[in-house]
């Protein structure tokens, strides 16, 4: 899918390219190329002189060449953007090229993104853009928007973590854990741990691509305090992430030490049955040896006398261990 968003009366309007012709129809400031076809990256290279590298979205690129410039003076910034899906939360790979220096290309001052997948960051801007009159001014702009859009997503995912959490919590400190509710615990902290550590790489990744706009001095002034406030949000959003952390850790030991506690009370049960069983086996041991002299072996009240003093070998202890609270 190739879209182009154009500026007019500051606002940002959408239309999405279906041939070459309607390309050369607007001038845009951001096009933006949702899992492109081959047919529509020779659009772009024919129309705008722009080559879109094969690797663009590669996962395991190295690090180094995910925040570069190019000699003719194209910027490459290579970025993850979170997708908090309830069901598979992951990072998707987007690349970012931007001509600011060429003006033998129309693809100057025009920001190119490309991904293979549609971001709930980018649909975030967007709407913006189409409401708030103002709000981009330029390519630079739209980049740094992103930027700033994917911080305020990684914040409000982990206020829903937090949320999430505070559920959690209620069911493990009610003090009634079963192994049940334990479990569902378990699989809901490890959920959470694992979106909270996508959510940190993430705002890691975009302060890296911030400072990167900052270092290549292709932002004014204002863009650039822009920029910086954007690193104190991340700033802000890394205290929160290790906060969420100290929690999860907390409910994970927490529902670990119920489960224990569980088990235990089940080995104590069996470990007290056994003792209380060790007298009747003791007595039964004693009559059933073969000595000829064994006063009781030939009185008619013997084996009564001996299953009643079993029986009460046995409900002796048990009662003595109900009685201390040993069998709760």
């Amino acid at each position: 899918m190739l879209n182009i968003f154009t500026l007019a009366n500051g606002r940002l309007f959408q239309e999405e390219i279906e041939s070459l012709e309607e390309l050369s129809k607007f001038q845009p400031i951001w096009v933006d190329l949702e899992s492109p076809t081959l047919e529509e990256k020779r659009w772009v290279k024919q129309y705008y002189g722009l080559s879109i590298p094969d690797d663009a979205m590669d996962e395991d690129i190295e690090e180094s060449a995910r925040f570069y410039a190019e000699d003719n003076g194209d910027l490459h910034i290579r970025s993850d953007f979170l997708i908090a899906d309830d069901d598979e939360p992951r990072t998707v790979r987007a690349a970012f090229i931007l001509n600011l220096v060429n003006d033998d290309l129309k693809s100057k001052g025009v920001l190119f993104s490309i991904h293979d997948e549609d971001v709930p960051v980018f649909r975030l801007l967007r709407m913006r853009a189409r409401r708030a009159p103002g709000l981009i001014e330029d390519a630079k702009e739209v980049l740094l928007k992103l930027f700033d859009a994917d911080a305020e997503y990684s914040a409000d995912t982990l206020e829903g973590i937090y949320d999430e959490l505070e559920k959690v919590s209620k069911k493990v400190l009610s003090g009634n854990v079963t192994d049940a509710i334990a479990g569902e615990a378990l699989g809901a902290i490890a959920r959470h741990e694992d979106l909270s550590g996508r959510i940190r790489r993430n705002v890691m990744d975009t302060r890296r691509a911030v400072s990167f706009m900052m270092r290549s001095k292709m932002l004014n002034a204002e863009q650039f305090d822009q920029a910086r406030q954007i690193l104190r949000d991340i700033d802000s959003l890394d205290s929160h992430t290790a906060f969420l952390f100290d929690k999860i850790n907390f409910l994970m030991d927490a529902t670990v030490g119920f489960i224990n506690i569980n088990q235990n009370k089940t080995i104590k049960i069996f470990s007290v049955a056994s003792v209380a069983l060790l007298p009747p086996t003791l007595i039964a041991s004693v009559y059933g040896m073969n000595f000829e002299f064994m006063p009781e072996l030939r009185q008619t009240w013997g084996y009564p006398y001996a299953l009643g003093l079993m029986i009460a070998s046995a409900v002796v202890p048990m009662w003595y261990f109900h009685r201390r609270g040993w069998l709760r």
